[in-house]
C-alpha cells in the first residue's frame, strides 16, 4: 500500500492507496505525523511500502515529519521538490521555487486530466486561482483570502461580532438577506467567495480563450460546485502528487 500525504500549514491530509490498482483503502486528517501513525496502526495498516509527501511547511518542519514517518512505518518517504517541468506542465513563476508545491501538482493534476487549457481553483485556507495555456504553460494565478480567513478578519476586527459554530452552518443553508449577525456575516462572505470565483472564470476567458475546463479543489470546494462548468475533483493534488512522485 501506499500512503500519501498532503502537508498543509494546519493539517496534515492524508490517504492509503492500493499499489496495484491505485483504489482508495483508508483517508484522513491528522494534526500531528504522531496521531496520524496512531490512525493507521488503529485501522490495522501497517504494511506501508511507499510514502510519498507534499508539504508548503517549512524545511525543518518538513523534515521532522518525514523522519516520524520514515522510523515510525520502516519506508523511504518521497518528498514533492520544486521543479520547471513536470509531466508537459512548465512552472510560470520566475521564480518556479516560490511556486507553492500544493498548487504546482494542482496544476499539473488539472493538465494531465485535460490535456489542454485549464482553470485550477483552489479554495482552502487562501483561494488560490492557475491559469494554464494548451501548451501546457502555467500563465500564473492570483492568492485571495479563503472565506475562513475573511469571517476570521470581522471577528478580529469587530468587537461586537460573536457567534458559535452551530450558528455558522445554519447561516449558510441560503443566500438571502441575513437577519442576525450570523447570517450576515456567513452569506456575505460566501456571496463574495463566489463572486470572486465567478468573475476569475469570467477573465480567464481573456487568457485562455473560450474553450478551457475548470477544476475546483479544497476544503471549501463544495460552496461553488453549482457554478456553471465548474468540475470539483476533491483529490487533485494527490492526482498530482502521483505524477510528480511515480
Amino acid at each position: 500500500m501506499i500512503l500519501e500525504l498532503d502537508c498543509g500549514n494546519s493539517f496534515l491530509k492524508w490517504r492509503v492507496i492500493s499499489d496495484t490498482d491505485g483504489s482508495l483503502v483508508a483517508n484522513g486528517i491528522a494534526g500531528q505525523a504522531a496521531d496520524l501513525v496512531q490512525e493507521l496502526l488503529g485501522q490495522g495498516i501497517e504494511e506501508i511500502a511507499r510514502c510519498r509527501l507534499v508539504s508548503v511547511r517549512g524545511d525543518s518542519e518538513t523534515s521532522a515529519l518525514i523522519d516520524v514517518l520514515s522510523d515510525a512505518l520502516g519506508v523511504e518517504v518521497l518528498k514533492v521538490c520544486p521543479a520547471r517541468r513536470v509531466a508537459g506542465v512548465v512552472n510560470g513563476y520566475r521564480d518556479g521555487d516560490r511556486l507553492g508545491l500544493d498548487r504546482w501538482l494542482a496544476i499539473i493534476a488539472a493538465y494531465d486530466m485535460c490535456q489542454g487549457s485549464c482553470l485550477v481553483i483552489d479554495l482552502g485556507t487562501a483561494i488560490t486561482i492557475d491559469l494554464v495555456a494548451c501548451g501546457g504553460v502555467h500563465l500564473g494565478g492570483y492568492i485571495a483570502p479563503g472565506i475562513g480567513l475573511l469571517r476570521g478578519q470581522l471577528f478580529a476586527h469587530t468587537r461586537r461580532i460573536q457567534y458559535d459554530s452551530a450558528e455558522s452552518s445554519v447561516a449558510l443553508g441560503d443566500v438571502t438577506p441575513g437577519r442576525s449577525t450570523a447570517e450576515g456575516v456567513e452569506r456575505g462572505c460566501l456571496i463574495m467567495l463566489r463572486s470572486y470565483v465567478a468573475s476569475q472564470i469570467g477573465f480567464a476567458g481573456d487568457q485562455l480563450g473560450e474553450d478551457f475546463t475548470i477544476y475546483v479543489t479544497g476544503g471549501d470546494a463544495a460552496l461553488v460546485a453549482d457554478l456553471p462548468g465548474v468540475r470539483c475533483v476533491p483529490d487533485l493534488v494527490f492526482r498530482g502528487l502521483a505524477i510528480a512522485c511515480p
